[in-house]
């Protein structure tokens, strides 16, 4: 019998919508390649999936295009050899050439012929059921790696498709009850869905399977590395353009050296790759970051039909001021000796919190260069913008598309996923005007609806004094309550933010923002007084001032307050 073959170059795989309606269908990579400016955006099963399968297509464009200029030709400061690889230290490296590159491709709006080259030099380390099957080892290479009472031919170390697929991500343990399949077909899945999964949960693995492979030292089986990451990257109007928004060329922090891109097909089977993971170094280029494996996987097709996946841990490098990452938020921590930077993940409890609620997060506020680590995406949009390279009053579109973990530490399985977006004027991301710098007042438009949020957090939990509420009764109310006023606040927040030029009056345009928030307090205080009891308006007396506290001396409070903050 002639063996299979899918070859993720030729054949397709990558799901995406093509037109205004919506419609949907799948290219291979040379399809999306040749063709991303007629594709609105990838859409497979997740979000996240769409993540993982972005940061793919990423590393070949980083690869390719430190390489070769957008004419095709080697840049004159490096030497590639026949396999298109860098052939000796480069020394006199000009980073100049690199964003002449990424402009001629944007003006002319398509990648050049030299990506198609590139894949067909490859195409063997693409093929997923290959000699060297693509994001996976072959039987001989994982018998080698694990100890011997978890080979192949013990059947232990397996996980199932509807494990892989992270829209069911159930374990034998734990049946997913509301998953979007029956019981009988949750293991089915067509070829190109199987694959995408393989590469997300390559970066979204969770700690429920427990083989792991044979290290000179032990380390903890760990989850994949987008899990680690509270994901931020720019979004543009079609493919194309949210390919070239996210092609970090330079790395501010290594920008005067030049970095070799390695992703895992370069290397001369999996085995040497697996063996430079073992010495847990973070990836010194993107390429090699963003096809991380987190597992050795086998996958054993002996019915040619549904595969049997064995899995194995690698060791994960630390997170810690790994600044060759550039789509996450980072939280500095000072408990550290010395203090360190790191990925600040999302977490079960932060899942209502909007990403304009941690708008510092992203950009510098204070214009010093000292209040914090911005994004490296961030760094490379203001240098493009620095560069006249994207123009006046573009649009920004930052988003974040994350799994959850369930936060157990022996499961890490996906709670949620979570999508969300920030549209801002590159002006003003990038204001220049430092006395009236824009980032700044919006950070102080931030501030000031947390503080008439602490307003209404106060004014419910006089509600809840007055209603006698238990300690956990009133948790609830509270939280509840003031997640209310929150809601009411995003679509209001966004489209302010997203109007925001640097012409504006800024007194002005901030006075608008302090009328609206004063309106959705009251609208959100309007809603609850539709439901307030005869307890609420009778009230009770207050044991310290022996004062009566009803639902209307709360309201005088709250106006009392809000006016206070707002003035």
């Amino acid at each position: 019998m002639s063996k299979r073959h899918f070859n993720l170059v030729a054949e397709p795989w990558i799901k995406v919508i093509y037109d205004s309606h919506g419609s949907m269908t799948e290219v291979s990579l040379i399809d999306l390649f040749k063709n991303a400016y007629q594709f609105k955006q990838l859409a497979g099963e997740t979000r996240s999936q769409d993540f993982a399968v972005l940061r793919l297509l990423l590393a070949i464009l980083e690869t390719v295009y430190s390489r070769f200029d957008a004419e095709n030709q080697a840049y004159d400061w490096l030497q590639t050899d026949d396999l298109m690889q860098v052939r000796a230290e480069v020394d006199d490296y000009n980073s100049d050439d690199l964003l002449e590159t990424w402009k001629k491709l944007y003006q002319q709006g398509g990648f050049s012929d030299v990506v198609v080259t590139y894949l067909e030099k490859y195409k063997n380390s693409f093929d997923f059921f290959g000699d060297n099957p693509f994001y996976q080892v072959t039987q001989e290479q994982y018998d080698g790696l694990v100890p011997a009472d978890k080979r192949v031919s013990t059947g232990k170390g397996t996980v199932s498709v509807k494990q892989i697929n992270r829209s069911i991500s159930e374990s034998a343990n734990s049946p997913a009850l509301f998953a979007p399949k029956t019981e009988a077909s949750k293991d089915q899945i067509a070829l190109p869905e199987l694959i995408r999964w393989i590469i997300t949960y390559q970066n979204f693995t969770g700690a429920t399977d427990k083989t792991k492979i044979l290290t000179p030292n032990n380390f903890s089986i760990g989850a994949g590395w987008l899990y680690r990451l509270n994901p931020v990257f720019a979004n543009g109007q079609n493919l194309f353009e949210a390919l070239m928004l996210n092609l970090v060329l330079i790395n501010k922090t290594s920008q005067n050296i030049y970095q070799v891109q390695k992703p895992v097909w370069e290397y001369a089977n999996s085995i040497t790759y697996i063996e430079e993971r073992k010495k847990e170094f973070v990836p010194d280029n993107v390429a090699a970051l963003y096809t991380s494996w987190s597992r050795a996987l086998y996958l054993d097709w002996l019915n040619n039909d549904q595969p049997i996946i064995f899995s194995a841990g690698i060791p994960m490098f630390d997170p810690n001021n790994a600044f060759i990452e550039p789509f996450t938020v980072w939280r500095f921590d000072n408990k550290k000796k010395p203090a360190i930077y790191r990925p600040a993940t999302k977490s079960n409890r932060s899942l209502s919190r909007a990403m304009w609620r941690n708008f510092g997060d992203y950009i510098d506020i204070y214009q010093d260069g000292n209040s914090g680590k911005q994004p490296g995406i961030v760094d490379w949009l203001h240098l493009l913008k620095e560069r006249g390279l994207i123009a006046r009053n573009t649009q920004l579109q930052l988003s974040s598309d994350t799994l959850i973990s369930d936060g157990n530490a022996t499961s890490q399985s996906p709670a949620a996923e979570i999508s969300d977006t920030m549209s801002i004027n590159a002006d003003v991301l990038f204001d220049l005007d430092g006395s009236q710098y824009w980032p700044r007042r919006i950070e102080d438009a931030v501030d000031l609806a947390q503080l008439v949020e602490r307003d209404y957090w106060q004014f419910i939990k006089t509600i809840s004094k007055i209603r006698g509420f238990s300690s956990s009764n009133d948790t609830n109310f509270v939280n509840q309550e003031t997640a209310k006023y929150y809601e009411q606040l995003n679509l209001p927040f966004k489209k302010w933010l997203a109007d925001l030029t640097v012409e504006d009056d800024r007194d002005q345009k901030v006075n608008v923002w302090k009328q609206q928030l004063k309106l959705i307090v009251s609208s959100c205080v309007q809603v609850f007084m539709q439901s307030v009891s005869s307890r609420d308006i009778r009230g009770v007396v207050d044991e310290k001032s022996s004062a009566i506290l009803n639902v209307f001396t709360a309201y005088n409070q709250l106006n009392r307050n809000v006016n206070r903050d707002l003035n």
